[in-house]
């Protein structure tokens, strides 16, 4: 079987984000889901409540499918698992794959870390004996098996378009917690075989390589409250939960090497997913693309082509650090909502900003209305993903309520990332021909969501320090 590739240039891991960013006005968001621990007797004689049978096998159906050019013709059920040593920033990057295959039509599942859902209940590890220890990674095992199959089982009732389930860890990942003794009395206890574990259960493994072997200054405890590791015992832990993949057919690793920031490793990460599900994504995931961005002066409507459009809702919110910005989104598609919390964090001695993402509920929505920022309008308007040629694009119509600084235009911007430098054209034929385009506005402040939803006559006194430097939102 071939070996793990190693995905070079991947930028410095940027923290994940578990909960607002220390010295934000924003209460703590629940957790995106919950579980239960299965209760267990101090022997270790396998439970009733435990799955007996193994791993079901999904067939997917040669259903076609209509979301994109660049898709399979033949509806594909993708599970893929992202794993890693502390701090390797699997949440947000989780939040980033799911949005990019969802702007291409597929539907997207993401499970969340049973160990994250546990652990938030107060285990504490240092206060488990070896007993105890053990029954919780049996059990954590037993709960995440039936939380994956859940997931499972929904996308293969899913017949319409292509599904790709996002895994934060797998079912092998608790055997790096575990001596070799116990992890072997669990698979007994609970009736599991390690080749269906490790080999066929999943299609890919994505090892995200900790902030700490590489890139040290990105590493953090403050966004996970159950973390507690420090550099060289996570570097540890990365090592073992990389080794405990060894076998799978299709595993990849993307390290810290060559990379400048955590964009540069999210691209990576998305960049096998597509090569290993056989869409092209052209240069959007070269390590030295940049955003571009333009304006549109007319759109030739009945000429359009495929694409996906979803409903957008923006929002800043208050903080009380001027170098920290906090913006909230709703996207809507058919009446379904996801909504998602980014923060961004400036640092004024380098001029760069850290941008980290995370999912949060729907019933946390009005909560954060609550908190949102008075000096600046919502921002409304619907986006439009598509392909063109080898190159994928949005197209942003802003639509009513209008910010304030639209001064009562409805302006729409079509955005895309390459290599070819600001200023330069796109090579022949790679531009939309159904769009007529103004000017490039890449890196034009005006034109950026934050300076758009500014009340003229509301003042702000923590306005983001890093808004001149980060202009397109």
């Amino acid at each position: 079987m071939p070996p793990a590739r190693t995905a070079g240039p991947a930028q410095p891991v940027q923290p994940m984000v578990a909960s607002p960013p220390i010295g934000s006005m924003i209460p703590p968001t629940q957790s995106l889901s919950s579980a239960t621990a299965a209760s267990a007797s101090s022997s270790r004689r396998p439970s009733p409540i435990y799955p007996q049978n193994h791993h079901r096998k999904y067939r997917t159906s040669p259903v076609k499918t209509t979301c994109s050019r660049s898709m399979s013709l033949e509806r594909k059920v993708y599970k893929i698992v992202l794993t890693g040593g502390p701090c390797g920033g699997k949440t947000t990057a989780q939040v980033r794959l799911a949005t990019f295959f969802e702007n291409l039509g597929w539907k997207v599942f993401t499970v969340p870390e049973t160990a994250t859902i546990l652990l938030g209940g107060r285990v504490k590890f240092s206060e488990l004996d070896a007993q105890q220890s053990y029954i919780f990674q049996r059990d954590l095992l037993a709960t995440m098996h039936q939380i994956e199959n859940t997931f499972f089982n929904q996308a293969s009732a899913i017949k319409d378009r292509n599904v790709l389930v996002i895994c934060d860890r797998g079912c092998m990942d608790p055997s790096a917690y575990s001596s070799p003794e116990d992890w072997s009395q669990m698979l007994k206890d609970l009736h599991y075989e390690e080749f269906d574990l490790r080999c066929s259960r999943y299609d890919q493994i994505a090892h995200l390589v900790t902030a700490a072997d590489g890139a040290e200054k990105y590493y953090t405890l403050a966004n996970n409250a159950t973390r507690s590791e420090g550099i060289g015992h996570a570097m540890e832990l990365d090592k073992r939960t990389r080794s405990v993949w060894i076998g799978h057919p299709y595993m990849d690793i993307i390290d810290n090497k060559n990379t400048s920031n955590f964009d540069d490793k999210v691209n990576k990460l998305i960049q096998v997913v597509c090569d290993r599900t056989g869409i092209r994504s052209g240069d959007r995931l070269a390590k030295d693309s940049k955003k571009r961005k333009w304006l549109v002066e007319a759109v030739d409507w009945a000429n359009f082509g495929k694409f996906e459009e979803f409903e957008i809702e923006h929002f800043y919110l208050l903080s009380d650090e001027s170098n920290i910005q906090h913006r909230f989104r709703r996207r809507t598609q058919k009446g379904r909502s996801t909504f998602t919390l980014t923060s961004r964090e400036y640092f004024k001695e380098s001029g760069d900003s850290i941008e980290t993402r995370m999912n949060v509920l729907t019933r946390d929505y009005n909560t954060y209305v609550n908190m949102k920022d008075k000096s600046r309008a919502s921002i409304f308007k619907k986006r439009r993903c598509f392909m063109y040629g080898n190159m994928y694009f949005n197209m942003d119509i802003y639509s009513d309520p209008l910010p304030p600084q639209a001064n009562g235009n409805h302006l729409i911007f079509l955005e895309t990332y390459t290599t070819v430098p600001k200023g330069t054209p796109l090579p022949d034929g790679a531009m939309p021909p159904f769009l007529t385009i103004q000017k490039e506005i890449t890196g034009e402040s005006q034109y950026s969501m934050y300076s758009l939803s500014k009340y003229t006559k509301t003042a702000n006194k923590n306005e983001f320090a890093g808004a001149d430097k980060y202009k397109d939102d």
